[in-house]
């Protein structure tokens, strides 16, 4: 990987963990696309991960359609940065990657990383395009050779 995008890479993790909250697609059963806020966190291999309960639709819909894309932005109006991601998406209830995940401020939803409802969204990023407000052409991070 170049520099250049080693430090794109670097700056697409810190952007999402900034942004707080994305809009993120999937694909319902019947093939339409279905968008919700979620709260996503980037760690540094650039995987996203976030929680869901096991009986919600985004998980029954990833279940059956992996490829996903997230929407964030940060900053305000006028000057927003803001990222749109595709990727192939996963839900897990391995307790080793819930305990790993787990955060006290989840404790309003789920009684502990043994939930039986409690799951993690795993999401593998294979193209990332960044939109600077003073650009006109994004920023583009992907994986080589993967075709979008």
């Amino acid at each position: 990987m170049t520099d250049e995008m080693t430090e794109l890479r670097k700056r697409i993790i810190e952007l999402i963990n900034e942004a707080g909250y994305a809009s993120f697609a999937t694909i319902t059963e019947d093939g339409k696309p279905w968008v919700r806020f979620v709260s996503p966190q980037a760690a540094e291999d650039m995987t996203l991960r976030f929680s869901t309960f096991a009986n919600s639709r985004k998980v029954r819909q990833i279940a059956k359609h992996s490829e996903v894309h997230l929407t964030l932005g940060v900053g305000s109006a006028g000057t927003m940065t803001y990222l749109q991601i595709q990727g192939i998406a996963r839900v897990t209830d391995d307790l080793a990657e819930l305990t790993a995940y787990w955060k006290p401020e989840m404790a309003e939803y789920f009684e502990g990383p043994d939930d039986s409802q409690y799951r993690v969204v795993i999401i593998e990023p294979y193209r990332v395009e960044v939109n600077l407000p003073d650009q006109v052409e994004p920023l583009v991070w992907r994986i080589p050779g993967v075709k979008v």
